[in-house]
């Protein structure tokens, strides 16, 4: 949303953070592992999408992700949606038209894309963005693993927290004056998730700290 840079899981407890991080440690080499062993399936780009509802720690586990990727020696890019989405109403719309159109095609065919990037501030598309044709891509952020993406994904990946922690997390990182905006985007993304059936498509499940979960 307005923070756009990924931020760390640190709301909960010391003690939480401390022993999840060997777990948590060895579900990203793990997740990287499953990544690498499979095809890219988007051209010549493996896709990751990692999804879940707003708050749950999705941006820390994509960079975590693909640090986990380059170590292995893939080439590795991360996309947010938070840089793509149309403000606070653009969980549906246009959004996966422009990315696919923009990123994802050419990906396809091998060639750079090329997406503008929103400004929460200003609440307007601002500058473009390149992104080159990496081994992997992350593509982080609600809505990322719809069902649209299936035929180009080589894993979906959910993340989710209770309710609270996510919008605790939320107000923390935009301000309390975004309250009424992240209640509405909660209930878009909330009927996003029970159309799509996002995580029960999701080939891994995360909790809130980076645990695997049923």
């Amino acid at each position: 949303m307005l923070g756009t840079a990924a931020r760390s899981d640190d709301a909960g407890s010391d003690d939480a953070a401390s022993s999840s991080r060997v777990a948590g440690e060895d579900v990203v080499r793990l997740t990287a592992a499953r990544v690498l062993s499979g095809r890219p399936r988007l051209g010549p780009v493996r896709l990751v999408c990692v999804d879940g509802p707003a708050g749950s720690g999705k941006s820390t586990f994509a960079q975590r992700l693909a640090g986990g990727l380059r170590a292995q020696g893939a080439d590795t890019s991360v996309l947010g949606l938070d840089d793509v989405y149309d403000g606070w109403s653009g969980l549906e719309g246009s959004l996966w038209p422009r990315l696919s159109a923009q990123v994802l095609e050419p990906l396809r065919r091998g060639a750079p894309g090329r997406f503008q990037r929103y400004d929460w501030i200003a609440g307007a598309f601002a500058e473009w963005v390149d992104v080159p044709v990496p081994a992997v891509l992350v593509l982080e952020g609600c809505g990322s693993a719809r069902r649209a993406a299936d035929p180009d994904a080589t894993l979906r990946v959910w993340v989710e927290a209770p309710e609270e922690l996510r919008l605790s997390r939320g107000l923390e990182r935009d301000g309390a004056a975004m309250r009424d905006h992240w209640v509405r985007w909660m209930s878009d993304e909330a009927e996003h998730f029970a159309r799509e059936r996002t995580r029960e498509r999701a080939d891994v499940r995360l909790d809130a700290y980076g645990k695997m979960s049923a």
